[in-house]
């Protein structure tokens, strides 16, 4: 009997986000492989593909990620290594301060950058006062910039794969090395590279699919000819057009092909052998010299890190066009704080995302408890294709899955009339009543009175459910299933089991997952640049760029929202540090 049941709740899961998630990318799929007749046709692929500003575009999108991978990669792997490995002055400091990069979307990291990096920008200004000639980081179009406020947001994301990895490492083998005489940096390039190669790749594919597919950046810096941007600017067109289906179907393509490549090819794990610790590894305590030549390394980077916070803060606080041709702004005020929270824009957005990332944890919190007791306690066959579902959305591009969703609502019963083939099996009284969109008054994106609520609702949800199951997996996984045998046992139905017994065993859990999920809702950017087309729609980020784009004081208010935004998500990471410690990570983690 209780096999039947657990049978049931997971196959009732998998067809729940079968409809979520891989119904909107299938009918991306499926528009971009028809004509506007519905038949099979090539025609939109192969434009796409012959296309030379959408080929410049691709090319664009894919050295960016390039660009981004290899810094992140250059940043991150020489601090896991030192945090693996070392002991120095502190070491347990920026320990803490790792995710401190993420705390800010970095498309609201770009408004800080180009004041501090662009042409009459405070570093133009430092080098023209020390004499020294300046860089412009946007005279290749603002690819340089891109990539360097990109890699200082994700490179986190590298570090603790590759810190996971080496921890898992036995250590006696860099022992064994050090003890015939093998110098430390032969030792890191033939035994601690290798070693942290499936944490490395993990990550690097992550960060490479993030950027490869990253919108809101481009769209910040003004660089239009990159896919994520081309797409966005398709959506005009889109009820009209096979073209944003295809390039976004081309897109997605390639980056599947990147992700299985590197998890294939480079994420394999290592041999029992080299992950089997036969020893008590120590850290190397670094003195002198080192220890503070380590410190500073991480200081530095840290420090790299946080400047387009600090870009974004300094904006806000100065006068609108008084920051030019100078280090600082010229003059100061602190009154675009309130105006980001009185403006019309602002007020009506901050409504929004607040009710919508409230809508999306509760719907994350009542599945993430259901799917991670059907993945820890089930015995279900099928357990892996829910595991892998629910895991899904940390690997399909944001922008796939928005533009998926746009897709949905221009389909029945959203939108269009009723496939043919249903149309024939049911009876005709009650296809005709259903044949013109019965949906439509529920959520619509496109058109003159658009409703996007739903289609936001369920993407913010469907985005960070993973955050949600990995906290709430990690807390079953250290609970004994004899409480809940023993509630059963009793005659306990499976529901008052859930309510009673599992949901307060990982409510700890449950909290610091639904703190993530809520933050990052409420600064999800692709979802909310795509689905909401107008201003009483905008979410807090749509709000941003927005703002952005307005002349006079709107760079300003948008950078004090940013700071707002910041603020949010810095005190939910903290929270949801001091609850999960060290498991914090694996949410992060490939």
């Amino acid at each position: 009997m209780r096999g039947r049941r657990d049978a049931f709740q997971l196959w009732s899961l998998v067809a729940l986000l079968g409809a979520t998630l891989l119904l909107p990318i299938w009918l991306t799929v499926q528009g971009a492989f028809t004509n506007d007749a519905g038949h099979f046709s090539l025609t939109s692929i192969a434009g796409v593909l012959s296309d030379p500003y959408l080929q410049q575009g691709l090319r664009s999108s894919l050295g960016i990620a390039l660009g981004t991978t290899l810094l992140a990669i250059v940043l991150a792997v020489p601090l896991a290594v030192l945090a693996a490995r070392a002991q120095f002055p502190g070491k347990k400091l920026f320990g803490a301060i790792v995710l401190v990069p993420m705390i800010l979307p970095p498309f609201v990291g770009a408004i800080g950058f180009r004041h501090l990096l662009d042409r009459g920008g405070a570093l133009d200004a430092l080098c023209a006062s020390l004499g020294l000639p300046s860089y412009d980081f946007f005279g290749d179009g603002g690819l340089g910039g891109i990539i360097l406020v990109e890699a200082l947001h994700l490179y986190p994301i590298i570090y603790l794969n590759v810190l996971a990895a080496l921890a898992n490492v036995d250590p006696a083998l860099d022992e064994a090395a050090r003890g015939v005489g093998v110098p430390a940096w032969k030792r890191f390039a033939r035994v601690t590279l290798p070693l942290s190669r499936p944490g490395l790749f993990a990550g690097a594919t992550l960060v490479f699919v993030w950027s490869f597919t990253e919108l809101g950046t481009p769209l910040m810096f003004e660089y239009r000819a990159v896919t994520p941007v081309q797409i966005f600017d398709g959506l005009k067109a889109v009820q009209t057009s096979r073209e944003p289906f295809a390039l976004t179907v081309v897109m997605l393509t390639m980056s599947v092909v990147i992700y299985v490549f590197g998890k294939t090819l480079f994420g394999r794990p290592l041999p029992a052998s080299a992950v089997k610790a036969s020893i008590r590894g120590e850290d190397v305590t670094l003195r002198s010299w080192r220890g503070w030549g380590a410190t500073a390394l991480f200081t530095i980077v840290t420090a790299a890190a946080v400047l387009p916070h600090i870009g974004v803060i300094l904006a806000s606080i100065g006068v609108a066009g008084s920051w030019h041709e100078s280090i600082i702004p010229a003059q100061f005020t602190g009154r675009y704080f309130g105006d980001a929270m009185g403006h019309q824009l602002t007020v009506g957005a901050m409504r929004n995302s607040i009710g919508l990332s409230l809508a999306a944890v509760t719907v994350d919190i009542v599945l993430g408890v259901f799917i991670a007791r059907v993945l820890v306690r089930g015995k279900a066959f099928g357990r892996p294709l829910l595991d892998g579902l629910s895991m899904l959305p940390l690997a399909v591009p944001g922008l796939v899955m928005a533009f998926g969703f746009v897709a949905l609502s221009l389909a029945w019963p959203f939108g269009g009339l009723m496939p043919s083939w249903l149309a024939a099996i049911l009876p005709s009284g009650l296809a005709d009543s259903l044949r013109q969109a019965p949906l439509a008054s529920v959520g619509t994106i496109m058109g003159a009175e658009p409703n996007p609520f739903p289609f936001l609702a369920i993407a913010y949800a469907v985005r960070r459910l993973p955050y949600v199951v990995r906290a709430a997996s990690a807390g079953l996984e250290q609970t004994p299933e004899a409480l809940e045998e023993a509630a059963a046992m009793t005659g306990a139905s499976r529901w008052f089991t859930m309510r009673r017994v599992v949901a307060p065993l990982v409510a700890a859990n449950l909290i610091a997952g639904g703190m993530l999920a809520f933050a990052f809702s409420m600064l999800e950017v692709s979802d909310s640049l795509i689905l909401a087309q107008r201003e009483p729609d905008f979410p807090v980020t749509k709000a941003i760029y927005s703002l952005h784009e307005r002349l006079g004081d709107g760079d300003s208010i948008a950078s004090a929202l940013g700071v707002w935004a910041m603020a949010l998500l810095a005190a939910t990471l903290i929270g949801a540090s001091l609850i999960m410690g060290k498991r914090l990570g694996a949410v992060f983690r490939g």
